[in-house]
């Protein structure tokens, strides 16, 4: 045998050795590699054409690479596969330059060249290198080729330039195939133009174009954004095309149905005829778990491993989540052996999973913080989930520790990372903290991310830094309802509720509707400034937006409504409630209570409880005040007993001052000192000043001495003690100790709070400050005090007695009341709110405008609601509804 016959038939045999190696995805036949260069078999180009494809399918890149290099001849095929390798391994900036090579080379680029060059222009989003390909395809001849047309369309449309995309599939849709129909409908699906996909899919079937699997995939990914109705539209036609029902598309179909909370439809798809896997199965068991159905989760996944198929760690964190959204840490715990006993237990994935699981479902930290110090590999997402998971359990100064270390390890926080940060900032009302993570976004140029931003937004305004929240809102590139949600929220939190109201106009500047979730905000603002006539036009406005339905928006408009001494409208908001929560009931109860409908507010209760809604602990809070307010001792007893022995609600500070109060209104004051001594909480300044006003109603001096020394010990720079106990002191008959005490008052520098008023008149809110008699002499003739000084004279022109007190002649409650009297139309109802409990003084002056003018004025002051109407009050002139003086 000759050598060249010899060399010959080692030749053949060393392609057949990798043909079969091949088949088999053996690694014996790297061993081929090393006679191939002994025999200088290197210029055969079939043989390492064959050696290059299986090292590639085998080794990966990187022996490829080398044997590559060793070629002295490298065919199209030779480049073609490598490039195609770069790009499945996402090393796309490799893959574009050896390409740059391959033209240097001379060899001339074939279809599937430019298809995996135009993928990798498209993942790193290289317009400008596309459009250089683009030409090349042009030069070559390719442009009609369809996997080109597709590969073009779609790195057009991912650079953004969705235009062009669709310029380059009308010039050659004629002769488009099923590959570009679909590269087209999936670009449009990518660029969020869900409807327009669907109207692509319509010309694709009257050009006799066949959808397949994937076409079908893409159409449901639309329909998720789309509804319900057209997703059912789009699975009538795969069974009207005869689409076979391969795995990627039943996982398409069951992700569609579960997003629509449509399960049954999802078990249908599973079952139905055709190939099923861990994925899909996957898919049902996650689908359930998003729609909160624990006990079909946990049945699917069962059944799962019933039928020989091992979860794999989708499933697992899928199940975690469950766990999480329904609070079961038992089940947590089962799901944890699991991945310990199939080997997951160091996946990141699950372990971001339990780590959420353990922060969101335990009561303590610990057994989160073990799992986390136990993962190998944590990443970004893992130190998120931990950051957020110590701000939910309070520990929000550890958060910057935590930040801290994240960046001395090089793992970069994202987005929510900081957000997180920034909720603890938000928590702790820390400037200074604010002020650096700013700097930090600032410098990091995330500061205008729009998650960073509303965060951001929520910490300054907490912290009172109003402005600073203002500044940060405009600056953001994109606003959205969050940002002034956040905004609203913190303003009325801040009593800023005017500014609350003002954001509705920078919404509307920026093209933003108010929602179910900033209305209530808004409804809030306006409850609190008692404007009514705001508050009606915000409600016209959730009907016709179709929010009325929200939970939420009821409940708030039950609140204004009630606050604005409406509570035929609060009722019929609260009947118009399909299922109320325990905070409608609270609305109710609160609004009757506070209107001075005290039966009704208690029957209001037991309906509640009927129906099956548990009271909570505003619930009592609100039912012990009407108990106080309408003077039922033993009822309110009877309330704050069944707390604990029925409900399970342990009391808090809040509940036994309300219960303190009780009792002193009945004059059992040596029973609420008893409370102070027996309760297992620290007694608070307010507390002892509730009982101090007792004390003062039932002119018990000693007991009130000391109520106000226990108080100062606790609050020492609280004006009202001194102005209490000088009134107890002045009523007892001990005028030099009275002015004592308003002069040791004077020489700490307090003052009585100024009693402001506003009042709502033609939309616009009016307020109003108490002012001193001696101040408003040279003035007395002129606007609001001329106007009171008118209406008394009417009322004694009319014969009704009023023996007003001089030093209230001019107080907040009555310019505003007169102020609306004035300036209203008759049949138009007066609201005043108060930031203090109203005088007797004020109450008489009221109450006589009603019955002078036959007009209603609603008064809101800081304890409940007066109702004036022909002269008579809802609080029934109880004189423990209103202070003396």
């Amino acid at each position: 045998m000759t050598s060249k016959v010899l060399s010959n038939h080692l030749q053949q045999s060393c392609i057949r050795i990798l043909s079969f190696c091949e088949s088999t995805t053996s690694r014996i036949g790297s061993h081929i590699h090393c006679p191939v260069i002994k025999l200088s078999l290197l210029d055969n180009l079939n043989l390492c054409n064959n050696l290059l494809s299986l090292y590639l399918k085998t080794d990966g890149i990187l022996n490829a690479s080398k044997l590559f290099d060793e070629m002295p001849q490298r065919t199209v095929f030779a480049w073609t596969v490598m490039i195609s390798s770069y790009t499945k391994g996402q090393e796309l900036a490799s893959a574009l330059s050896l390409f740059e090579e391959m033209l240097a080379s001379g060899t001339v680029p074939n279809e599937f060249t430019f298809s995996s060059v135009l993928r990798s222009c498209a993942g790193l989003r290289d317009l400008n290198y596309g459009a250089k390909v683009h030409g090349s395809v042009i030069k070559t001849g390719f442009l009609g080729n369809s996997v080109i047309g597709s590969g073009l369309t779609d790195m057009y449309s991912k650079c953004g330039k969705l235009e062009e995309a669709r310029e380059l599939f009308s010039s050659c849709k004629n002769g488009a195939d099923t590959i570009s129909w679909t590269m087209m409908i999936s670009s449009l699906v990518e660029a969020r133009k869900w409807k327009e996909a669907l109207e692509c899919y319509s010309e694709m079937v009257e050009a006799g174009v066949p959808p397949n699997e994937f076409t079908f995939v893409k159409l449901l990914g639309a329909s998720s954004f789309l509804g319900l109705e057209f997703g059912k539209v789009i699975h009538s036609s795969v069974i009207v095309h005869g689409v076979l029902l391969n795995v990627v598309l039943k996982t398409s179909l069951v992700e569609f149905y579960s997003r629509f909370a449509e399960m049954d439809d999802s078990v249908r798809v599973l079952n139905s005829i055709g190939e099923q896997d861990v994925f899909l199965w996957t898919s049902v068991v996650s689908g359930f778990a998003r729609n909160l159905r624990a006990k079909e989760a946990v049945g699917t996944f069962l059944q799962m491993r019933g039928l020989g198929l091992q979860p794999d760690n989708f499933t697992y964190t899928a199940m975690l989540s469950l766990c999480s959204s329904v609070q079961s840490l038992d089940l947590g715990k089962q799901i944890h052996s699991l991945t310990i006993k199939v080997g997951l237990e160091d996946n990141t994935d699950v372990g971001n999973a339990l780590l959420d699981m353990y922060m969101k479902c335990s009561a303590s930290e610990v057994e989160a913080l073990r799992v986390f110090r136990a993962m190998i590999s944590p990443n970004v997402v893992s130190w998120t989930t931990l950051l957020l998971g110590l701000v939910d359990h309070g520990f929000e100064q550890d958060c910057f520790g935590v930040l801290m270390e994240m960046v001395r390890l090089g793992i970069e926080p994202n987005v929510v990372t900081l957000s997180g940060v920034l909720r603890a900032c938000t928590k702790l009302k820390s400037v200074r903290r604010v002020l650096e993570i700013h700097g930090y976004l600032q410098r990091r140029h995330v500061d205008g991310e729009i998650i960073v931003g509303n965060s951001l937004v929520a910490a300054y305004a907490s912290s009172d830094k109003v402005a600073d929240a203002w500044n940060v809102a405009k600056s953001m590139g994109k606003r959205d309802t969050i940002t002034y949600t956040s905004l609203v929220t913190r303003f009325n939190e801040l009593a800023k509720h005017e500014m609350a109201l003002s954001v509705i106009n920078h919404m509307h500047g920026d093209g933003i509707r108010p929602d179910q979730f900033s209305l209530p905000g808004f409804i809030s603002a306006s409850a609190n400034l008692g404007a009514l006539e705001t508050g009606k036009h915000l409600h016209c406005y959730s009907v016709k937006s179709g929010y009325s339905s929200s939970v939420w928006v009821s409940n708030s408009l039950i609140d204004m409504y009630a606050k604005c001494g409406s509570l035929e409208d609060a009722k019929r908001v609260f009947q118009e409630i399909a299922t109320p929560d325990v905070v409608s009931w609270n609305g109710l109860v609160s609004g009757l209570a506070s209107n001075g409908c005290i039966s009704p507010a208690l029957s209001a209760f037991e309906e509640m409880r009927m129906k099956g809604t548990e009271p909570d602990s505003v619930t009592f809070l609100i039912l012990l005040s009407a108990c106080s307010n309408g003077r039922l001792t033993e009822m309110g007893l009877e309330y704050f007993q069944s707390m604990e022995k029925i409900h399970n609600i342990k009391p808090q500070v809040e509940h036994y001052v309300h219960l303190v109060d009780i009792l002193g209104r009945a004059g059992r004051l040596e029973e609420a000192t008893g409370v102070l001594e027996t309760m297992p909480l620290r007694p608070n300044a307010l507390i002892f000043k509730t009982l101090l006003r007792a004390c003062r109603y039932h002119g018990n001096l000693s007991f009130g001495e000391d109520m106000a020394n226990k108080g100062l010990a606790l609050a020492p720079s609280d004006p009202a003690f001194y102005i209490l106990l000088a009134d107890l002191y002045e009523e007892s008959g001990k005028p030099e100790l009275a002015q004592k005490t308003r002069s040791l008052m004077s020489q700490k520098g307090l003052s009585k709070k100024l009693g402001k008023s506003s009042v709502e008149v033609q939309g616009k809110v009016h307020r109003f400050s108490s002012e001193d008699v001696s101040t408003v002499e040279k003035t007395k003739g002129k606007g609001i005090y001329a106007e009171i000084e008118w209406i008394k004279s009417e009322i004694e022109r009319s014969g009704f007695t009023y023996r007003g007190n001089e030093s209230a002649s001019y107080h907040s409650a009555k310019q505003a009341a007169v102020f609306g009297l004035v300036y209203t139309s008759a049949q138009t109802p007066v609201h005043v709110v108060k930031n203090k409990i109203l005088c007797k003084d004020c109450h008489d002056f009221v109450s006589l405008i009603t019955r002078l003018a036959d007009k209603n004025i609603t008064v809101r002051d800081g304890n409940q609601v007066h109702v004036f109407k022909n002269g008579k009050c809802s609080c029934k002139g109880e004189e423990a509804s209103f202070v003396l003086s």
